[in-house]
């Protein structure tokens, strides 16, 4: 009987082995990123963060017009780019370098379905509200919207006259409350004349058109910019800050609130909901801009300074029955 053979090590496939660790590696790094985004949706539902949050469009606190100008450009350029991606219609913002009367509005937004405009009467040396009106027939529908505007500014100039009788000369307080109510009355009498003459007011719209629409809207005289928003995907959940034509330089801060006490307690921004209008079919079409109904006088408020400049209005609702380009 021979001498007993060593024993042999058992053959180890390295190439094996190494597929091996790989494969496990692979699982432990998607078991980790998976584990993450479970966390993040984890920690979003804690915090009550709304996915579907409102979107900005439009120049911001802080943000220079020139730099915004210049932004939009860059955006439009990208956007009508043949190599980008195809977007189909898209929302975007359009300002004017000049307020403009409700006929002109057609020719300078051919090509694109409005849904919206904003309007403001430039007062010399007077804050004037900026007030948005949905429309879907122009002008007809921007025209109704300036009689209504109208009419909310003959309310406010009654409720600023009754203040200012609630008061008398006994000091220099309530003499100076009620030379800023009397003025604020002059303002908003002078507000109410120029939207029933259908002024020259009309400073920036809401448009829905292609690229290529959207390029040619911008490309026309009379338009400052044109602010493509493709991450809209409804208009109330939208935001629209157009500049001013007359802004320049940098935004400032806006006040918290209107430093006069409106008549109706509202916001220095109005958006009285304009009578329906009838679509193509005849059919009403509604807006859902807050209706104020509430004008009665506040006595109690204090004594108003001048009204609150403010570069757009907040609100933007849905313009029913807008076509489609």
């Amino acid at each position: 009987m021979g001498p007993a053979e060593p024993a042999r090590e058992p053959t180890v496939d390295r190439a094996a082995l190494l597929r091996i660790a790989s494969g496990m590696a692979v699982v432990a790094a998607a078991a980790l990123v998976l584990g993450i985004i479970l966390a993040g949706r984890h920690e979003v539902a804690m915090s009550g963060a709304d996915p579907g949050a409102v979107v900005k469009v439009g120049v911001v606190q802080g943000q220079t017009v020139g730099g915004y100008l210049q932004s939009t450009e860059t955006e439009l350029a990208a956007l009508t780019d043949p190599s980008a991606p195809a977007t189909g219609v898209t929302w975007a913002l359009v300002s004017l370098d000049d307020y403009m009367p409700p006929g002109a509005l057609a020719g300078l937004l051919d090509g694109a379905a409005v849904a919206q405009v904003y309007t403001r009467v430039p007062l010399p040396g007077a804050h004037t509200q900026v007030v948005r009106i949905p429309v879907y027939r122009l002008p007809a529908d921007v025209l109704s919207g300036m009689l209504d505007a109208a009419l909310q500014r003959d309310q406010e100039q009654a409720g600023y006259q009754q203040l200012s009788e609630r008061l008398d000369d006994s000091d220099v307080n309530q003499r100076r409350a009620r030379a800023a109510y009397d003025a604020s009355a002059r303002t908003a009498h002078a507000e109410a004349e120029a939207y029933r003459s259908g002024c020259s007011c009309v400073f920036a719209a809401v448009v829905r058109a292609s690229a290529a629409g959207l390029q040619t809207v911008a490309d026309r005289p009379g338009v400052r910019a044109v602010d493509p928003a493709p991450e809209v995907r409804q208009l109330d959940r939208a935001e629209f800050r157009p500049p001013l034509p007359e802004q320049e330089g940098t935004i400032p801060a806006e006040p918290s609130g209107s430093p006069i006490p409106v008549p109706n307690g509202g916001s220095a921004i109005a958006s009285r909901t304009p009578a329906p209008i009838l679509s193509s079919s005849g059919a009403p079409v509604t807006s859902t801009s807050p209706v104020v109904s509430d004008l009665s006088p506040d006595s109690s408020a204090a004594a108003p300074e001048e009204r609150a400049a403010v570069p757009s209005a907040t609100d933007a609702s849905a313009a029913q029955g807008v076509p489609s380009p």
